[in-house]
């Protein structure tokens, strides 16, 4: 039976004791039977994959190099995914080179299955580290069935420091992140914009992000979240105002107030 992360509460609260514990339990959730066999057939078996279509014609595979990017939901689209594998990064007009979703192009240099690319399945270290990714994803997953808005911040932890370090210019990071649903739920909650902000087009968008960002941490600039302290301040942020939304029918002004004091 999988581990089943504990959750014992939402808000920030829920978020502490979610930190404290996040070794432990993933650790437990990483021992179970299930992630051992799903591990063990993923190393044992990605060696012998030559091409794109050898890795989506198995489905156990393909489903733990897809979740080891967050990927997961498409399983089912193999087509696309042979594409995106099979066109690799190196040209210009390469499908994930095209996605707003740089995820996407991630998945596809994991691997090098394009077009003047060292294909990197025999490469037992690389494929360890996709294996443990895959384990990792699929707890936050689990940590999302209790509470959506704590995989989102876990997410959050890795993937938001990651893009910040990018060595690429401000904007490119904005549009990057803007092209990540899970970041940019968060953003867009932690500073308070309302769902018909995404019917603006990108560019407002982007100028209404860095004016709201700036007001809330005084920098436009997403280089600010190399810093664990101002992540973990974004995400408090995020959560509190999650919180709020889901309470905001059965609390008083006063309460809401004291949340968004708290955090």
């Amino acid at each position: 039976m999988t581990f089943q992360p504990v959750v014992p509460s939402g808000g920030i609260v829920g978020w502490r004791f979610l930190q404290r514990t996040y070794d432990a339990q993933l650790e437990s959730f990483s021992s179970s039977a299930v992630s051992e066999r799903e591990r063990q057939y993923f190393l044992e078996n990605i060696g012998k994959v030559q091409t794109a279509q050898d890795l989506v014609s198995d489905r156990r595979l393909l489903q733990v190099a897809l979740g080891a990017f967050g990927l997961e939901d498409d399983i089912d689209n193999r087509y696309f995914i042979q594409k995106i594998l099979s066109d690799g990064t190196s040209a210009d007009d390469a499908l994930p080179n095209r996605l707003a979703d740089k995820r996407y192009r991630e998945f596809s240099e994991a691997f090098g299955f394009g077009p003047g690319e060292v294909r990197k399945t025999g490469l037992i270290t690389e494929m360890e580290v996709i294996a443990q990714d895959n384990v990792v994803s699929r707890f936050e997953i689990a940590v999302g069935e209790t509470d959506e808005t704590m995989r989102i911040s876990l997410y959050a932890q890795h993937t938001l420091a990651d893009l910040a370090a990018q060595d690429s210019n401000a904007d490119t990071k904005w549009f990057e992140l803007m092209g990540q649903p899970p970041l940019r739920s968060l953003m867009e909650t932690a500073l308070g914009l309302p769902s018909s902000f995404a019917q603006l087009d990108i560019d407002s968008q982007l100028e209404v992000f860095k004016g709201r960002l700036t007001a809330l941490t005084g920098s436009d600039d997403l280089a600010q979240f190399t810093d664990e302290a101002s992540v973990a301040t974004l995400t408090d942020q995020y959560l509190a105002r999650s919180q709020i939304a889901q309470l905001q029918n059965t609390i008083s002004p006063a309460q809401t107030a004291l949340i968004l004091l708290g955090a």
